[in-house]
């Protein structure tokens, strides 16, 4: 138990915030929670307290936690008739976890700073496995202040914990972190497909690549679950396709091009389109064997 319990607010349990609230909860923090779906059974069965608005976890909560799909959902949990900001004021702090636009993150802690509350934009890697084994890499977008408040928290929500800078650059870090996560899931899909295409045993030759320069967390992680055709979510690929979205509008608006991000997002519409929205992004794999006529240990 802490020795300095906070009333926190936390908007969104799903897949990731569930767990993520879950450990605030047995710090010994007071959560006021709000969720749109069904509330998690781990969440109703303890000691948080249950609100029927957005606006209702702000007017409790001296911090409130966003952890929501895509930047509309961030918009009309903080700005709709019975949002957060009609519930927050001085003094008190919006943390969104959620990945979202960093153009429009900008535009958000604007309008809730207008209120005198603080604003921190603070998304996560590490998926499912990460936010229920408290070891999310989160990086942050915010005031340095406002970031210490904060980060007791972070801190039993994750390991790996950056300032990168001011609103918006933690959105930014997120976004790269996925242009990264993305290719790396292709190129492993491409060089197991290529091994057992060729005769290979693609456990082994997962194994023996894992002891060299070839060697990565995706490989670790993701290759497995291609050769054991594990594609429950974990990260699903339709909110992959809206982070890579992101990046391809935001780098148009930039003038950088990103010739592999667009070709990692046309397989992950082949799935997509495959009726795979709901997989596992490591299933990207599926759309390469469509192209190459051969699956992996089929």
């Amino acid at each position: 138990m802490t020795s300095q319990p906070l009333k926190i607010g936390f908007v969104g349990l799903g897949i990731m915030g569930t767990p993520m609230c879950g450990h605030l909860i047995a710090a010994g923090h007071q959560l006021f929670v709000y969720t749109l779906g069904k509330m998690p059974p781990s969440i109703s069965e303890s000691s948080a307290t249950q609100c029927t608005s957005a606006r209702g976890v702000a007017e409790r909560a001296d911090i409130v936690i966003l952890m929501l799909p895509d930047t509309p959902d961030v918009e009309k949990a903080l700005f709709a008739e019975h949002g957060v900001a009609a519930g927050i004021g001085k003094g008190k702090v919006v943390v969104d976890m959620s990945s979202i636009s960093p153009i429009a993150t900008k535009d958000f802690a604007t309008r809730i700073r207008a209120t005198g509350a603080d604003y921190l934009d603070a998304p996560v890697s590490g998926g499912e496995v990460g936010a229920k084994n408290a070891t999310l890499s989160i990086m942050v977008g915010g005031e340095e202040g406002t970031f210490e408040r904060v980060k007791p928290l972070f801190e039993r929500m994750g390991k790996n914990i950056t300032l990168v800078g001011g609103v918006g650059d933690g959105q930014t870090a997120k976004v790269a972190n996925q242009i990264i996560v993305a290719l790396n899931i292709e190129a492993v899909a491409e060089a197991l497909v290529f091994a057992a295409k060729a005769g290979a045993d693609p456990a082994r030759v997962r194994q023996a690549l894992m002891g060299g320069f070839a060697s990565s967390k995706i490989l670790e992680v993701h290759g497995e679950r291609m050769i054991k055709r594990t594609f429950d979510p974990g990260f699903r690929i339709e909110l992959h396709q809206k982070d890579l979205n992101l990046a391809l509008s935001s780098a148009r608006a930039l003038g950088v091009s990103l010739p592999n991000t667009a070709t990692a997002q046309e397989l992950f519409n082949a799935c997509s389109a495959a009726g795979g929205k709901g997989w596992d992004h490591s299933a990207m794999v599926r759309a390469l064997e469509k192209l190459a006529s051969f699956e992996i240990g089929g």
